[in-house]
């Protein structure tokens, strides 16, 4: 079966950090672009950072540059996000996508083509 599955959300304090995890099953990772994308509540969906698969350059939104760190680890097929200095905006409901090439979609990282999503993991920041 071919899926990505999201791990690692949970309740933090501003502040705090938590690692994310987007392993996936079926095929290859090192195959595509990841991204990872937010979705606040009542907001639209938007693109956090995009992976690119043969450089590993990442780029990521203004809103979570330096805070945010992506990694590949190709031996466990999983794309890592972690998450400093997490702040109350940063809740959300987290994906990550697999696809064909990363973009720029109004402003923040996009993909191109996407294969396959995530179904989410949920991050609250909160005190």
């Amino acid at each position: 079966q071919l899926q990505l599955v999201e791990s690692g959300g949970g309740l933090v304090q501003p502040g705090g950090s938590l690692r994310l995890s987007c392993t996936a099953s079926g095929f290859s990772l090192d195959s595509y672009v990841v991204g990872w994308f937010r979705q606040a509540p009542g907001r639209d969906r938007e693109g956090v950072s995009c992976t690119s698969s043969s450089e590993g350059k990442t780029s990521y939104g203004d809103s979570v540059k330096g805070r945010l760190t992506v990694s590949r680890d190709s031996a466990k097929n999983t794309v890592y996000l972690q998450m400093n200095s997490l702040k109350p905006e940063d809740t959300a409901v987290y994906y990550c996508a697999a696809g064909l090439a990363c973009t720029v979609l109004s402003g923040n990282p996009g993909i191109n083509g996407v294969y396959r999503w995530g179904q989410g993991t949920p991050v609250t920041v909160a005190s």
